[in-house]
């Protein structure tokens, strides 16, 4: 496998591409002043099989640049072209909230499925799509963070108490907390607007004994976190931690959760920001060699299909 990572996402694809044995290649991406991309790839690919990595935070300004370098990397020979988006944008709008929406979660899953071969992501933002391969044509698999988050509570944060900011929360405050032990619950809170909410604190004994861990999937305009970290403080606990997975953070907001008396923001490196502090690249690359296994690509650490299962060997 040849991995190709978007020039922001280099680090990752340092510590990833040992991982799955692949070699890593550079791509040159090129910005005219009227805005329009030039994509350079390596020119001989050959009978490669082509990773790219894009996290896709800022979905608009990637969607042609990626479809560029899938399209001039099947052109330059390649066998396949995956896409490994550690953050997958446009999930959320996933049906027809007023008359004339565009429903774009099934319809950027579509576009994406006319370029790639396969996708790769880590704990997309699903409301009420059950899985990936409900909308996407090609095979989509989701790695799992909870584990990682888990770890480092556990080495971090021995006395935490987990608190999901909202309802839509508690799918990764529960398995988060059971994984390392910890107890949990879950803060009510009350959209008036895309920048206006609040929260309640519910009454525990646990919070007030151990340090609160504010947990989100995304931490996007930080006003939610931000309302729950003043709320918290008010009832007279701990300085709490925000511990999100994407750094999606909306202009201000990493600023507007810390003034709001965070003791800490922390979250994993699928978005490059300041506040990484969970690196992702084992579980993407558990995630690929599930892949590779269905698929039949040779990365390190995989079992090729075989015709007969009882010959099948490890890479």
């Amino acid at each position: 496998m040849i991995l190709v990572p978007f020039p922001e996402m280099r680090p990752l694809a340092e510590d990833l591409a040992p991982a799955l044995g692949a070699e890593l290649s550079e791509l040159d991406w090129h910005r005219f002043p009227d805005g329009e991309s030039l994509i350079s790839l390596p020119g001989d690919l050959d009978g490669a099989d082509v990773a790219l990595l894009a996290t896709l935070r800022d979905p608009d300004r990637l969607a042609l640049p990626l479809r560029f370098a899938a399209a001039t990397a099947r052109e330059m020979g390649a066998r396949g072209v995956g896409l490994i988006a550690p953050y997958l944008g446009y999930m959320r709008q996933d049906r027809r909230f007023e008359a004339g929406q565009a429903v774009s979660a099934p319809l950027f899953a579509q576009f994406l499925g006319e370029s790639f071969d396969w996708l790769v992501t880590v704990d997309p933002h699903l409301h009420r799509i059950r899985r990936l391969e409900d909308v996407f044509p090609m095979p989509a698999i989701r790695a799992v963070s909870a584990p990682l988050l888990a770890s480092w509570i556990e080495t971090n944060l021995p006395d935490a108490v987990l608190l999901g900011p909202d309802s839509e929360s508690q799918q990764w405050v529960a398995e988060v907390a059971r994984l390392a032990g910890r107890p949990y619950e879950v803060l009510r809170k009350v959209r008036s607007g895309d920048r206006s909410v609040d929260v309640s604190v519910p009454e525990s004994v646990a919070l007030r004994e151990g340090k609160p861990v504010i947990l989100d999937d995304i931490a996007s305009s930080g006003n939610t976190m931000a309302r729950a970290v003043e709320r918290l403080l008010a009832s007279g606990t701990d300085a709490p931690v925000c511990l999100a997975i994407h750094a999606v953070f909306a202009d201000g907001a990493h600023d507007a959760i810390l003034s709001a008396g965070a003791a800490r923001v922390i979250t994993t490196d699928t978005i490059p920001h300041p506040s990484n502090a969970i690196g992702i690249s084992s579980v993407l690359a558990e995630a690929l060699r599930s892949v590779a296994t269905g698929l039949d690509l040779p990365v390190a650490g995989t079992v090729r299909l075989d015709p007969n299962p009882a010959e099948r060997t490890p890479e």
